[in-house]
């Protein structure tokens, strides 16, 4: 079996049920359920035996120990984040927490539970960290994509968390031996993703009626990345990648977000039509920019297509319209998802930038 850490959130929910829609083998799924985490996300596998439910902080060690020591897992994949950028902005000790201290934590009882391993289960042992391209930081127009070989550069609370993070499982391979991997991934959309950030606030806002608010001139571009590519990606990166090595994970899909906002507009057009006749480009509004706004990610993932043999199977104009169906076919878990303390947050960050 697996032991996977935040695996009610975004990503790693899909990853649970896109491991169970191919193997056998257990899930022992270890998720703090803090405001992203939610298990409704994994309602479809609810009583089934595969997947082992335990709420947890993976800064637990005593916990994440015992698990270790009970279920004897064959690899332990790191999905535990605190993963947005505005909310490191206002908020950066969570990210801090979480993503360092938490991340310290996990590799101590990692390490202490694959020292006491038999030779054969110490050799076929991996600890795989999931991290992302923010840590690279801000890419000018002119510049190749970011490579594994790319310098650390971040420039938010949450991408300098997740660099520490980085470093930390780097230097347990290099120091202790610990057999690791690290991906590095672009931005993942899909089914499942908590209404904050930029495609499912705009489906969840234009369905609404409300504006559609867009940073500065909306040309910050980014490379988008379906989440079910993302968990394929990381499925093969844990069967054949090579112990210690980075393996960048992309979408080749470089978009400016405001090309992105149009694009869900137009969807939501044709798929949803205003009862107004009107359309829904109409609803988008500027608002400032967030502090230290980085102006482009992108990913080059050569390496793990060329070594593993692995590329994306959605464009992006495929996996955008499976996820503007699923936010239309699944307004109930849009609904059940949107606290109060949710809504308060949207209104505080956004409310503060309009113009």
């Amino acid at each position: 079996m697996i032991l996977l850490t935040g695996g009610a959130g975004f990503i790693g929910a899909n990853f649970v049920l896109d491991w169970l829609a191919h193997s056998d083998e257990t899930v022992i799924n270890l998720d703090k359920l803090t405001y992203a985490g939610n298990l409704e996300n994994l309602a479809s596998i609810a009583d089934d035996p595969r997947h082992i439910f335990v709420q947890g902080d993976i800064g637990d060690t005593l916990l994440t120990s015992s698990l270790l020591a009970r279920h004897q897992p064959r690899a332990v994949l790191n999905f535990a984040a605190e993963s947005h950028v505005d909310r490191s902005i206002h908020g950066p000790e969570d990210f801090i927490q979480t993503n360092i201290v938490g991340t310290f934590h996990l590799l101590e009882a990692v390490r202490a539970y694959w020292g006491t391993l038999a030779a054969e289960a110490r050799r076929d042992f991996r600890f795989l960290h999931v991290s992302t391209d923010e840590v690279y930081g801000s890419l000018r127009s002119d510049e190749p994509a970011f490579s594994e070989t790319h310098a650390y550069e971040p420039n938010s609370p949450y991408s300098a968390s997740k660099a520490a993070s980085d470093h930390l499982v780097r230097a347990y391979h290099h120091t202790y031996g610990l057999p690791v991997l690290t991906t590095n991934c672009s931005n993942n959309y899909g089914p499942y993703h908590f209404p904050e950030k930029l495609i499912p606030l705009m489906i969840v806002n234009a369905l609404a009626g409300r504006p559609l608010p867009v940073y500065g001139d909306g040309q910050q571009i980014r490379d988008w990345l379906y989440v079910t590519d993302h968990c394929s990606a990381i499925r093969r990166v844990l069967a054949a990648g090579r112990p210690g090595q980075t393996y960048n994970v992309g979408g080749w899909n470089e978009k400016p977000n405001l090309d992105i906002v149009h694009t869900v507009c137009g969807l939501l057009d044709e798929l949803r039509p205003r009862a107004d006749g009107k359309r829904y480009s109409e609803q988008i509004t500027t608002v400032a920019d967030r502090p230290g706004h980085d102006r482009r990610y992108a990913i080059d993932a050569r390496k793990v297509e060329v070594e593993l043999g692995w590329k994306p199977a959605e464009t992006f104009a495929t996996g955008i319209r499976k996820t503007v169906l699923w936010y239309l076919d699944n307004q109930q878990w849009v609904s059940n998802v949107q606290s109060g303390a949710y809504r308060d947050w949207v209104a505080r960050n956004y409310g503060e930038r309009v113009r």
